[in-house]
């Protein structure tokens, strides 16, 4: 679309405003942080316009924001963020939450550097690849019980480390310390928890990954020595969700809040946006069970650190105490969540969904683990497998602004289709150990939809949130290995 320049106001290089006179319909204003190549392109595949019918439904509070990842998704656009007032008939929203429930990332330091690895990195992927289950429908080592599932679906991340999977100090670095409230594994279908059964501990396919990276850019040395990071350090980065379970949670409740949307007579600009009340009925069966299928990408998360460490233990013949392996901290990206925000100068109750966006929260905030509390939360972006990823800081502008969220990484360019029309494994293998960096998938397909060419530079991305002063670059990180689902 070129007459973005007609429809936009500019209101500084990385916020652009869509006034709520644009379409009949919205309660408020849609701000897009981005600069303008990328506006051009957002106007292209027409995401903005989910931006404008987010602003359209019941209850919400500021405005309809739109993160530099934005891309089109279901009923939100992936990178829209939004809150809603329980008190002033807020909505809750599958479409705003997204499938994957609780597709998230967590960063893992060492007192390992690239000296350490280099002539083993290879080993390292080749081993991760054979040993952690990656790809569609993959099963782990692990099959739960009923009353186990019931128990993952309470506990999270608590209930792995219960089990011998992990440290209790993961708990503390993770966020929601990896349980959320409010779950009920009653409000989670049989069959949803068939599909997650034999799902522990898998990375699933897409974007989702294992990668070995090495810290090659400090910007923040205060926020870097509290976070435990230095140049030249290895790092890893898991990137994974709720897989099935959260799937069939979020196509399940679909049916149901198509229904829910004729029962309450809400007026829907688009269908994918089926919702009900927050403190109806259907509203809190929905997010009993989202939270549920949270807490299950959380546990998932943390078995898929305990066998990615293992396997490094037995490439390297040393324990995680002796690698200096600690997680630096676990975000969520598709989650809607009940928080405590100021609007007007009153501190209020609000539903915030982030839909492929994730929590920013400043310093001083009891979200924020004790001993990060004084830098504030960090904030982890992950980017394609063939440049960089980012670690930054949560501010007080983000609260401000935008319910201290920001974009979960760097946001795909094109379609996973048209990447795997335009690209080779040929031509990608050998691009990518160009740059020394060694990749295992679990298919050709999988690996050319995921072609960093398919994606936006996140360096671009971040550049936007930090200039916005959304989040504070803290280091970068290059790939070294990449396991791919």
């Amino acid at each position: 679309m070129s007459d973005w320049k007609n429809v936009i106001q500019k209101m500084d290089d990385w916020r652009f405003k869509i006034p709520k006179s644009y379409k009949e319909g919205m309660r408020t204003d849609v701000i897009i942080y981005a600069d303008e190549t990328m506006i051009a392109h957002i106007f292209s595949e027409n995401a903005h316009m989910q931006a404008v019918n987010v602003a359209c439904l019941p209850g919400i509070v500021g405005n309809s924001l739109a993160m530099p990842d934005i891309h089109f998704g279901y009923g939100f656009p992936i990178g829209g963020v939004a809150a809603f007032d329980p008190e002033n008939g807020g909505i809750i929203s599958p479409g705003g939450v997204g499938y994957d429930i609780n597709c998230g990332v967590r960063v893992l330091k060492t007192n390992l550097t690239h000296d350490d690895i280099k002539d083993k990195i290879k080993d390292l992927v080749y081993r991760i690849a054979s040993e952690v289950p990656s790809g569609v429908g993959k099963e782990g080592p692990v099959s739960l019980s009923k009353k186990e599932m019931e128990d993952v679906l309470v506990n999270g991340t608590k209930w792995a480390v219960k089990n011998g999977y992990g440290d209790k100090e993961d708990i503390e670095h993770t966020e929601e310390e990896g349980a959320m409230p409010g779950a009920d594994p009653y409000k989670v279908s049989a069959h949803a928890k068939e599909r997650g059964t034999s799902q522990l501990g898998t990375v699933g396919s897409g974007n989702h990954f294992l990668e070995i990276q090495r810290v090659d850019e400090i910007y923040d040395e205060r926020a870097a020595l509290a976070f435990g990071l230095h140049v030249g350090q290895v790092t890893i980065m898991i990137h994974s969700g709720s897989r099935g379970l959260g799937h069939q949670v979020c196509t399940d409740y679909i049916s149901v809040m198509d229904r829910a949307v004729q029962k309450y007579g809400i007026h829907l600009p688009d269908r994918q946006l089926c919702c009900a009340p927050i403190d109806s009925e259907e509203g809190r069966d929905y997010f009993g069970a989202m939270a549920a299928a949270a807490n299950f990408a959380w546990a998932n998360r943390q078995m898929l650190m305990h066998w990615t460490i293992d396997c490094i233990s037995k490439i390297l013949g040393k324990s995680r105490s002796a690698m200096g392996i600690e997680l630096i901290y676990d975000v969520a990206h598709n989650i809607a969540k009940m928080e405590r925000h100021k609007v007007n100068g009153k501190e209020k109750l609000l539903c915030v969904h982030r839909k492929g966006a994730t929590r920013a929260f400043p310093a001083g905030r009891a979200e924020v683990p004790k001993d990060y509390r004084e830098i504030g939360q960090p904030v982890l972006i992950p980017g394609d497998m063939g440049r960089y990823s980012y670690i930054l800081v949560g501010t007080d502008r983000a609260m401000e602004e935008t319910w201290g969220s920001v974009c979960h990484g760097a946001g795909r360019l094109m379609s996973r289709s048209q990447a795997a029309r335009q690209f080779t494994v040929e031509e990608l293998t050998a691009e990518l150990e160009g740059q020394g960096i060694v990749v295992r998938s679990a298919s050709r397909k999988g690996l050319l939809e995921e072609a960093p060419g398919a994606y936006k530079d996140v360096r671009e991305v971040v550049n936007v949130v930090h200039n916005a002063g959304l989040a504070k670059k803290v280091a970068r990180m290059r790939p070294l290995g990449v396991v791919k689902g």
